[in-house]
């Protein structure tokens, strides 16, 4: 059996009757519902992910904390998303998204009222594990859906416009929470997460039809992740997912908050407008991703190519950032992010090269390149601002130093992605590069 896009899966693959045909059963208005469905429960994964750029200053104030302890604080999320990433696509393939999204959810509804309740940064630590953990699903379950049911047209449209839900979530994690902060508090606000995320639980089982297969042969076994982790796609943009994509979410969800304050002289009201600014590109820019993919697709330009030609303005423009310093503000950073978020089209390029009951796992296994990325990234980028002020530096030329560094590691990430393509290509057989990217450079 090959993959979507031609690439051979060496081995046994697991034969499971999905059935893109099964979409044709919808109108558009339960379609419709589904998405939003989906949608409501992203919404406010990417609220709580994001908003510790938001609350940064208040976390400094009132509990003390370092640069390193906040990245710690808002990486901890991100580690226990990551954590269940594995498991996550195993039970996609195996249960389906419906009863998978819905048990991670009351996860998520658990870790926001211990996160009101917490009391020290151990507290917090446990609580925020607990939220990365239980809205580990809330992207990958609709793309696994999606991925069974749509055309790879279809699907691109339906992961930007998810990825767009995000971006509005994010957005509302910037002036929105600063003015519900005098009403409600940090820990008020998260009590009310709290609640929407079990209405998004309601929503899910009333509107989601139940996981669909049709009657056919048992499950075989389909080698799991190890053909996952060894695809050629995978390994060629796994370095790209956990530097470029996740740098890119560590940075819209905690760093560029930071950057606003101490580098540009912002207030904290300052940073939440220029945050809101950020979020708001990348919602245009995603709504905008949703509509021209499937002409892009039609005229050749697939997920990889795009990424190949566009590659550069994101390390440009980040080196610009890092240049230009106190003069570098919200509209150069929404610049960077839109010019990043061209990497997001390797989500669903990547789920496309795996057999429809591979999906699951192959696009969980990318999202813990990138999460384990965006952990990762935040807590070390914490520790070197860290680590440069105790030298002495100041917060200028410790940011340049740190932020220059990520730019470094964004680029060769990119390099590598050339560098493993072009290998590929020279390799007979199941190593090629997909076939589709012969002229994405």
């Amino acid at each position: 059996m090959t993959g979507a896009v031609g690439t051979p899966l060496p081995g046994p693959v697991l034969v499971e009757p999905w059935s893109a045909t099964q979409a044709v059963s919808f109108s558009r208005a339960q379609a419709a519902a589904v998405f939003a469905a989906f949608a409501f429960a992203y919404f406010f994964s990417a609220l709580v992910r994001a908003v510790t750029a938001t609350l940064a200053p208040v976390f400094s104030a009132e509990l003390g904390l370092a640069a390193g302890q906040l990245g710690l604080l808002a990486g901890a999320y991100f580690m226990g998303f990551a954590a269940l990433q594995l498991p996550l696509g195993s039970a996609l393939d195996r249960w389906g998204a419906k009863r998978v999204l819905m048990a991670f959810l009351a996860v998520a509804v658990l870790g926001c009222l211990a996160f009101a309740a917490a009391r020290s940064l151990p507290q917090l630590l446990g609580a925020r594990l607990l939220i990365g953990a239980g809205v580990a699903a809330c992207l990958m379950a609709p793309l696994t859906c999606f991925r069974r049911l749509l055309t790879s047209e279809t699907q691109l449209r339906a992961n930007s416009w998810m990825l767009m839900t995000g971006s509005l979530g994010m957005l509302a994690s910037t002036l929105p929470v600063q003015w519900l902060l005098p009403v409600l508090g940090w820990r008020g606000l998260f009590v009310v997460v709290a609640a929407l995320l079990a209405l998004a639980i309601l929503l899910i089982w009333r509107l989601v039809p139940a996981d669909m297969r049709s009657s056919g042969p048992a499950r075989v076994e389909a080698g799991g992740y190890r053909q996952v982790f060894t695809h050629p796609a995978f390994l060629r943009m796994a370095p790209m997912g956990f530097f470029v994509y996740g740098g890119l979410l560590a940075m819209q969800s905690l760093w560029i908050g930071p950057w606003l304050t101490q580098v540009t002289g912002r207030s904290a009201v300052g940073a939440a407008q220029g945050l809101f600014i950020v979020n708001l590109a990348m919602l245009l820019a995603f709504f905008c991703w949703g509509l021209l993919m499937p002409r892009l697709i039609r005229a050749g330009w697939a997920g990889e190519r795009l990424i190949a030609v566009a590659w550069p303005a994101n390390v440009l423009c980040l080196g610009l950032i890092v240049w230009l310093g106190p003069q570098a503000g919200p509209l150069l950073w929404a610049l960077w992010c839109v010019c990043a978020s061209v990497v997001s089209l390797s989500q669903p390029a990547l789920g496309q090269a795996f057999p429809a009951a591979l999906a699951g796992r192959a696009l969980s296994a990318f999202n813990l390149m990138i999460f384990a990325g965006v952990f990762s990234l935040q807590w070390l980028i914490g520790l070197a601002l860290d680590a440069l002020r105790s030298l002495g530096l100041a917060p200028l030329s410790a940011y340049r130093l740190s932020f220059g560094a990520f730019a470094l590691a964004c680029a060769l990430s990119f390099v590598w992605r050339h560098g493993l393509q072009r290998y590929q290509r020279s390799r007979p057989g199941p190593g090629r590069a997909l076939a589709s990217d012969r002229s994405s450079g």
